[in-house]
């Protein structure tokens, strides 16, 4: 797994550039020209913050990559994804617009990643780990179970977040500036998903590597179909993209015993992604609809307008988040006696 390292910092950087530039040129094109009651935003309204929220996520998830998996880089990247979320509403507030302030935004978040990755990289380096035992005859130097589970439950969370971002909608679904940051921040998810799935493989293998690469192009595509179908149709596309993604992930990062998949298993990982996804996604967005207004109280810090009393400040994001965690408890199981334990 050398490319796990290079390959999850420069996704996290590449996520730090995306939310700079969502602050300082998607935000402002969000945001109403008066307090008027009369023009109250609707639905959807900031798209921008749900885009950068989940350029956010990709930071830490990247950094879950570059780590391995291990418990000492993934409990920091958590903390660093929570204080960028604070950091962001903060910035938020202050309105920033222009290059300046996208150039200025980038290069500060990516020297705090820089700083971030270091440390770390630092306490690797000072405490190694001890190589766990290696049972079933596995050899030496072989990515530890933990470790596994850990990577393939960053693939599905950034799996499911790839669904969120390419159906990202607004009022009037025609700002080019939409379809632009939902295809560029779910082209990042796909990157991540597929990247910490190869990296959660027990080998890796000439044919994994391909099945990689088919499932980028085919998961890239499918995020296309869903930015060309129009509002109120993507339903269809949307959960067929989720059943290839989620389906591929476990393909890339479960076991294959005698150097075969285990079919049924990965059809009934197909049959929870074709199901799991759409119910979590509902369930999470009607419980943070009626019981955890978060979003209307992000909005009210972050000195935007409210949203109409008619509609809801749903933070899209975050529901796609819980909801990919869900879908990791479900499918990250990347052994096959970890899928025993289903039984």
């Amino acid at each position: 797994m050398r490319f796990a390292r290079p390959v999850g910092l420069l996704l996290s950087a590449a996520a730090v550039a995306l939310w700079a530039y969502g602050m300082t040129t998607w935000q402002p094109l969000t945001e109403p020209l008066g307090p008027w009651s009369e023009i109250l935003p609707g639905n959807n309204t900031y798209w921008a913050r749900d885009l950068r929220f989940m350029a956010i996520m990709v930071v830490p998830l990247g950094l879950v990559l570059a780590g391995r998996g291990q418990v000492r880089w993934g409990g920091p990247a958590v903390v660093l994804g929570g204080c960028w979320i604070a950091a962001d509403v903060a910035v938020d507030r202050a309105d920033p617009i222009g290059v300046d302030a996208t150039v200025l935004l980038a290069v500060a978040g990516c020297a705090v990643l820089g700083v971030v990755a270091a440390l770390l990289l630092w306490w690797e380096r000072r405490t190694p780990r001890r190589e766990p035992d290696t049972p079933s005859g596995r050899e030496p130097g072989t990515t530890p179970a933990t470790d596994r589970r850990v990577l393939t439950g960053a693939a599905c969370v950034a799996g499911v977040l790839t669904l969120v971002a390419a159906a990202m909608e607004s009022p009037t679904d025609r700002e080019p500036e939409l379809n632009q940051g939902a295809l560029v921040t779910a082209a990042l998810l796909v990157a991540v998903a597929v990247g910490a799935a190869l990296a959660a493989a027990p080998a890796r293998t000439r044919v994994r590597v391909g099945l990689a690469a088919g499932l980028t192009v085919v998961a890239l595509l499918g995020v296309g179909l869903v930015r060309a179908t129009a509002p109120g149709e993507r339903l269809l596309p949307e959960v067929a993209l989720g059943v290839v993604l989620l389906t591929g992930v476990t393909l890339l990062a479960w076991d294959w015993p005698g150097g075969r998949p285990i079919w049924w298993h990965h059809a009934l990982a197909a049959l929870i992604a074709l199901v799991g996804p759409l119910v979590l996604l509902l369930a999470t967005a009607i419980t943070m609809m009626m019981m955890i207004p978060i979003g209307a109280a992000l909005t009210a810090l972050a000195g935007n307008s409210p949203i109409h009393a008619a509609d809801s400040d749903l933070l899209a994001s975050l529901a796609g988040l819980l909801s990919g965690l869900g879908m990791a408890v479900l499918l990250a199981r990347p052994s096959v006696e970890d899928r025993r334990q289903l039984r």
